[in-house]
């Protein structure tokens, strides 16, 4: 029974859709005890898991409860904020004669969602430097995948991802879309954009992404799609020139270590201190090594520069900059065996969610976002080989093949890390080529 879960996990191409792409058939080959289903949308604006969750209870629990078989868990958690009342009410029911799943009910603030967090929260456990985890005997999917999951079990593989569509658009909603559909499609859903000079934010205001280009495809991670003015202050930090930040912090950071203070690792007791880091910057300051490579212990999270610095400067860039360089080096933070013990004032320095979207300048993109019952036309996709962690996938068809929605396009090696991917749509291979194959839809 574990073997086969895992082979429809594989062959459904089945990759974590809360939003780093791991292949969930590696996950699904571990044994644990807890199994953690992720459904507290860590992202502000996030609506898509709720939707998810709303409509597609019991399928969610099916895909928890065949994890749980997989990994030999005794336990299935569900994890979501107890402001989703709706989805508390449908989960409920889809739980209530399984008495080896429970609901737990997270307050709402950020980042919530972090895994490090959940585990803390559910289990008391704290991971420990370099780890994961499945260290602590626990597995984390987010409900998104765990859909998938009870999709693979009849035999239908990766073809959509649920997205979220927020901001200067005009009808708000959440839709089930082929992956490799372009941004613009996807926008044009939720009825186009309402002015002329934007930006897309794409996977969310904390952690997401940039771009200014609506043929950029749908990928299985992507959660969100948030259109904001050009001259939005979001957009202006997250596009900020590294040098220009460096130069700010060298002339404008005060090492007031508020960074450090809300840092969700720091707070965990891990060696990370952002604002020591920064450090590094100033101009005959010596640093020990270990403030440096402390770096890739950094989530990401964004809360030292959008909520923490009083001096508009971003950490994180610095951070994400040093981690990438170490990881560049082929250096590759030592697993820590020992245990660290939370800060004790740890709860009292969670940044609600509803005081970090007046932070980002979001308050008035708080709306509701439905989920559509209108399948998607989509003409074209894109669809790219490496959505996800590891080696790219490798084409199974040829340019003009006629494919069939959920037939196999890209496979992977046995026993390597990788994802396989399918036609989304029905249609024409119209080209194969840097890693992306093209469908013109019939």
């Amino acid at each position: 029974m574990h073997e086969e879960i895992v082979e429809s996990i594989r062959d459904a191409g089945i990759i974590g859709a809360g939003g780093a792409g791991f292949p969930t058939h590696i996950k699904a080959g571990s044994r644990v005890e807890i199994v953690i289903a992720n459904g507290s949308e860590c992202e502000p604006l996030s609506q898509a898991d709720q939707q998810l969750m709303s409509v597609y209870a019991k399928e969610i629990v099916r895909g928890l409860t065949l994890l749980k078989k997989a990994t030999g868990a005794r336990k299935g958690v569900i994890a979501l904020k107890r402001k989703y009342t709706c989805c508390i009410e449908s989960l409920s029911k889809a739980i209530e004669e399984d008495d080896t799943v429970e609901l737990f009910l997270l307050d709402d603030y950020y980042p919530a969602g972090d895994e490090f967090i959940l585990v803390y929260e559910i289990t008391g456990r704290v991971i420990s430097e370099g780890n994961i985890p499945v260290s602590e005997n626990v597995l984390v999917q987010n409900v998104g995948t765990l859909f998938h999951i009870a999709e693979a079990e009849r035999g239908i593989p990766v073809t959509h991802r649920f997205v979220t569509v927020l901001g200067e658009v005009a009808y708000p909603a959440t839709f089930s879309i082929p992956v490799g559909t372009a941004f613009e499609d996807v926008v044009a859903m939720a009825g186009g954009v309402k002015i002329d000079d934007f930006a897309i934010i794409y996977g969310g205001p904390m952690m997401g992404r940039v771009t200014y280009d609506l043929s950029t495809p749908l990928s299985k991670t992507t959660g969100m799609i948030l259109i904001l003015p050009m001259n939005h202050p979001l957009i202006s930090l997250k596009t900020r020139n590294f040098n220009l930040n460096r130069r700010l912090i060298r002339s404008a950071c005060t090492q007031c270590r508020y960074c450090t203070d809300l840092c969700p690792r720091y707070l965990l007791g891990h060696s990370i201190q952002p604002h020591k880091i920064m450090r590094s910057l100033d101009y005959g300051i010596v640093i020990s090594p270990e403030i440096i490579t402390s770096a890739v212990l950094c989530s990401g999270c964004g809360l030292c520069e959008i909520y923490a610095c009083m001096q508009d400067l971003s950490p994180r860039q610095v951070i994400l900059e040093l981690k990438s360089e170490l990881t560049r080096r082929g250096y590759r933070s030592e697993l820590s065996k020992n245990k660290t013990e939370p800060m004790h004032d740890m709860n009292y320095r969670r940044v609600p969610t509803k005081r970090l979207l007046y932070r980002l300048g979001l308050k008035d993109y708080l709306v509701n976002a439905p989920l559509s019952a209108t399948d998607p036309v989509v003409k074209k996709v894109k669809i790219n080989l490496k959505q996800h962690i590891g080696s790219s996938a490798f084409p199974v068809v040829n340019k003009g093949d006629f494919v069939q929605k959920g037939e196999l396009i890209a496979d992977i090696p046995r026993g390597t890390l990788g994802a396989r991917y399918h036609a989304s749509v029905s249609g024409k291979v119209q080209d194969i080529k840097n890693e992306t194959i093209t469908i013109i839809a019939a």
